[in-house]
């Protein structure tokens, strides 16, 4: 029997996020202290822990059938991976990062070809050195161990190559980003052989469809409210939806109860414009999933 699955899951930063993204989509993984093999409520799926950076190399190699990482530790390896699904989520947003190059607010650099002669540090050394040589552009790229920004606070480095959602720590440590290469987000991927598993490759389509569908319901939320007949239409004008509002008739009324998904950025705009157009009793309700 070709199952169970052997899963990575990211170590680090992402682990939380990524415990909580399985929850909501069906699953729960239990993570026992400093154990790499944490308890997961499937038995068709072995799980296994492992730093993101050194997840596409696991996957590559067989040693996991699946996992996931970041598409810049895939870019820095040179992994021959399958790519299953794209997944932006973070520890801190719904977008995805940035690797930005960043020098300090006082430095003459302003582009690309200034830092030719120069050092850069980072811990993308792979991928920022073909960066620049494609460039041709000759740079001196070290390995940073962490506290990267540091590196040129301090003068170890002229310019810094870091990964970056909001921009605010880039900005507190008194640089400035003067280029961005690469934006990253997860990834599920599979090695090429476990893809061709007919037993895995559905097991990994299941993983990476309720995954999706837990990050849209992230994004979404389910609005009920009741409305009479003579405002039902202009009730329904102001609702958007990923088709069309369900309306059903109350029970021996002149009013209909009408439900609909809408996006979580409109809600607070919407739900005063609905109570204006005759809306009642509205309710919002989270949702797990959207498929």
């Amino acid at each position: 029997m070709a199952l169970p699955l052997k899963l990575g899951i990211p170590k680090g930063s992402l682990q939380n996020a990524t415990i909580a993204l399985f929850k909501r989509s069906g699953w729960n993984i239990d993570v026992n202290g400093r154990s790499y093999f944490p308890e997961i409520d499937d038995d068709t799926i072995e799980c296994a822990i492992c730093r993101a950076q050194e997840m596409s190399r696991y996957v590559e190699n067989g040693t996991l059938d699946a996992g996931l990482t970041g598409k810049d530790w895939i870019a820095e390896n040179s992994s021959n991976v399958h790519v299953v699904d794209d997944l932006i989520y973070s520890k801190v947003s719904s977008r995805p990062a940035r690797w930005v190059l960043a020098v300090p607010f006082d430095s003459a650099i302003q582009k690309l070809e200034d830092l030719k002669g120069k050092k850069i540090a980072t811990e993308l050394v792979a991928y920022t050195t073909r960066f620049f040589a494609e460039r041709h552009i000759d740079v001196a790229v070290e390995f940073s161990w962490g506290a990267t920004e540091a590196k040129v606070v301090s003068g170890l480095a002229d310019a810094i190559v870091e990964v970056t959602e909001t921009g605010s720590t880039i900005k507190a440590h008194g640089l400035r980003i003067i280029y961005d290469l690469m934006h990253t987000n997860t990834q599920l991927i599979a090695n090429h052989e476990s893809w061709k598993d007919p037993a895995k490759r559905e097991k990994i389509l299941q993983i990476g469809l309720l995954l999706q569908g837990a990050l849209r319901g992230e994004k979404l939320v389910g609005l009920k409210m009741n409305v009479s007949t003579d405002n039902l239409e202009g009730v329904i004008e102001l609702l958007p939806s990923l088709n069309a509002p369900t309306v059903s008739p109350l029970y021996q009324s002149e009013w209909f109860a009408v439900e609909s998904v809408v996006n979580t950025h409109v809600v607070r705009e919407l739900i005063p414009r609905l109570l204006k157009a005759g809306a009642e009793g509205i309710i919002e309700y989270p949702l797990n999933k959207v498929v």
